[in-house]
């Protein structure tokens, strides 16, 4: 035996659902990630050098549990597409006023996009934030001092 659904039944349904959905997504509040940042940072102050550390600098008063940082590069290099593989790191924790080596990056990575989604929780709350190194923004000219490292390096807020 088959159940039928009327189209009288459905239609109300699929015609109201779209206004449903935006009503839904203007209820939800979105906090904003203020107090954390990504820095590009040269191995041993040298900015010639070959590989360059990326960190994620908690300026916050209160730690960051359970940090995920994704990161991938994309965008073209000599003519030629080039994307990076997707690498995910998961830190249990990052103190207040405390900062974390993430990943290496290569110099020749610096003219393409490198994004890094920085996703952490705050009490109940998960929080996240997308940084994005545009094409040759990580250069010598950009160079500024890093707070909590006291080094120079490329920052993104």
């Amino acid at each position: 035996m088959y159940s039928v659904i009327s189209y009288d039944f459905v239609c109300p349904f699929l015609l109201t659902f779209p206004r449903i959905i935006r009503f839904m997504k203007n209820d939800i509040i979105i906090p904003e990630v203020t107090d954390v940042l990504v820095a590009a940072v040269p191995r041993k102050d040298d900015h010639e050098q070959e590989l360059w550390d990326i960190f994620i600098v908690n300026l916050r008063e209160a730690p960051m549990n359970n940090v995920l940082v994704t990161s991938q590069g994309h965008g073209e290099i000599a003519g030629q597409d080039k994307t990076t593989t997707v690498l995910r790191h998961f830190h249990q924790r990052i103190e207040a006023n405390d900062h974390l080596k993430v990943e290496p990056i290569q110099r020749a990575l610096f003219g393409i996009r490198n994004e890094y989604w920085v996703s952490f929780n705050h009490q109940d709350v998960m929080l996240d934030k997308r940084f994005v190194f545009n094409p040759n923004q990580i250069s010598v000219e950009s160079l500024e001092n890093v707070p909590l490292l006291n080094r120079m390096g490329v920052i993104l807020r």
